[in-house]
């Protein structure tokens, strides 16, 4: 079995790696993006979630107040 490395695969080896290294920055910052419009549209559905749970208690809270302004 031969001890030497033929030029040309570690050439090819290195010019991968390298290319790896060069998107790697893009990749991340693409995946950073991913992840903040994500938690943006979470924090927006539980915006509207949260309202919609409000709307629907106003009017029991609202003749809980008119009855205790009425008996008072």
């Amino acid at each position: 079995m031969s001890d030497s490395v033929n030029s040309q695969m570690t050439d090819a080896v290195t010019q991968v790696n390298v290319g790896v290294l060069t998107d790697a920055p893009a990749v991340a910052i693409g995946t950073l993006y991913q992840s903040l419009a994500h938690s943006s549209g979470l924090a927006l559905f539980n915006a509207t979630s949260n309202q919609q749970n409000l709307n629907q208690l106003n009017p029991a809270i609202v003749s809980q107040a008119v009855a205790t302004i009425n008996s008072a």
